[in-house]
């Protein structure tokens, strides 16, 4: 009798974890048919750039540990999404003046379809270092989502997982400073645009099923790139958005103000993070800032430094805080205190944000090289350094023993974008 209990206790322990393990657990997604294998949008899963454990090379170059490689027409900063057996990607045409999202098979790399979105009406200025197509798509097991500035607009457009679209609305009037990089975010049944520019920037869910307008925010007329992002923080979710000279938390049901203090840069292009009870980010313009909040209505600056993250997002982990800033120096501060442990040169620039898998840390420089080093708070820990083409933009994505990079290879005048999956062979 008593090995009969135990066996149906271990039955239950077993299935409690396989439901446990069955899908992605972040905030508002429990309704969307995706798996612990997908990477959705902008910085994975758990919308913090973690990867879940998982098997992948430290080192690679054009012949070792390469699965594939396909090429990207057009340009973008974006990175992959990948849902289910597909890859997906946002890519700009500079000579046609088109903007489109494609489709990969994630086996292969094959280009199962593309999808003009826009065409023509390329309209205000953008920074040298910006694109047409910088923001990461967002997929939700059923439709994927993407955003694009056109026409003086920031254009929100839901398409089918076999490229048909299926409806199209203008977010926002945006009045360009240096273009537009902010991804998508979404939450239960909604799909939410930030866009922040010095017009006046407005903050706006849609249903994700029909495109029509459930709330929108008001936010200052000040331009700011930061994408939001959703994190369950002191016991609720919250939509955390930092620049324009404010950390500001919302409702994501409802696009109310739960509390908003001065703090961080007017312009910030990394997101924020969170170690559950602090919400940390870092801006560089008009000055260098990065800063811990209390993630309550205390206004509680718990600390700050002048260190500027200014196009890379951070990560926390286990307690600390890493850092690549653009010109390439790596930090580890703790993260309750703010005590620097230590600082390192990593020769390149940077843009991309860093990627965590177990332990190891992984982020492309502008150069196309990823660094590859250890998530240890007692020193820098190389661990390797690996080139493809000579540039990167885009963040790596890390799903089921693979990582993905896009990748430009520039000879001369020709520049050709590259989508690679490496791993283990």
């Amino acid at each position: 009798m008593k090995f009969f209990y135990l066996s149906i206790l271990a039955l239950f322990i077993s299935a409690s974890i396989t439901l446990s393990n069955a899908g992605i657990d972040s905030p508002g997604t429990a309704s969307m048919p995706l798996s612990d294998s997908d990477w959705p949008w902008w910085r994975g899963p758990d919308r913090n750039g973690h990867g879940k454990q998982q098997e992948v090379p430290l080192e690679w170059d054009e012949t070792k540990n390469i699965v594939w490689k396909t090429p990207i027409p057009g340009r973008g900063h974006g990175s992959p999404s990948i849902v289910s057996d597909s890859i997906f990607i946002a890519t700009a045409d500079e000579q046609t003046q088109t903007q489109s999202v494609i489709s990969f098979d994630r086996s292969t790399g094959n280009q199962e379809w593309i999808t003009q979105v826009h065409a023509n009406g390329w309209e205000g200025r953008i920074h040298k270092r910006n694109t047409q197509a910088s923001t990461t798509v967002a997929c939700d097991g059923e439709r994927v989502f993407a955003v694009f500035m056109y026409d003086e607009a920031i254009w929100l457009t839901a398409l089918s997982l076999e490229g048909s679209i299926l409806w199209q609305v203008q977010a926002s009037d945006f009045v360009s400073h240096w273009g537009y990089s902010t991804s998508p975010v979404l939450y239960k049944d909604l799909i939410i645009i930030a866009s922040d520019h010095k017009g006046g920037g407005n903050l706006s869910g849609f249903d994700r099923k029909t495109g029509v307008q459930v709330w929108n925010a008001e936010r200052p007329a000040i331009p700011n790139y930061a994408s939001p992002v959703i994190y369950n923080i002191n016991g609720k979710d919250q939509l955390i958005l930092p620049g324009c000279e404010l950390m500001a938390s919302y409702d994501p049901n409802t696009g109310r103000e739960f509390w908003s203090m001065p703090a961080t840069t007017r312009e910030i292009v990394g997101s924020a993070v969170t170690d559950g009870k602090h919400v940390y980010a870092s801006g560089g313009y008009p000055k260098n800032e990065t800063v811990c909040i209390k993630a309550d209505s205390s206004n509680e600056i718990v600390w700050s430094n002048p260190i500027r993250t200014y196009a890379p997002s951070m990560l926390i982990a286990d307690g600390y805080l890493y850092s690549i800033t653009d010109t390439g120096l790596a930090h580890c501060w703790n993260a309750t205190n703010g005590a620097l442990m230590w600082r390192e040169k990593i020769n390149g620039d940077f843009s991309a944000s860093p990627t965590l898998i177990g332990d190891t840390i992984f982020v492309s420089s502008e150069q196309g090289k990823t660094i590859v080093f250890k998530a240890n708070p007692e020193r820098f820990e190389l661990l390797a350094q690996n080139q493809l083409g000579n540039e990167t933009w885009s963040s790596p994505v890390i799903s089921d023993n693979c990582i993905y990079l896009r990748v430009a290879h520039t000879e001369g005048e020709q520049r050709n974008e590259f989508l690679y999956a490496i791993g283990n062979q």
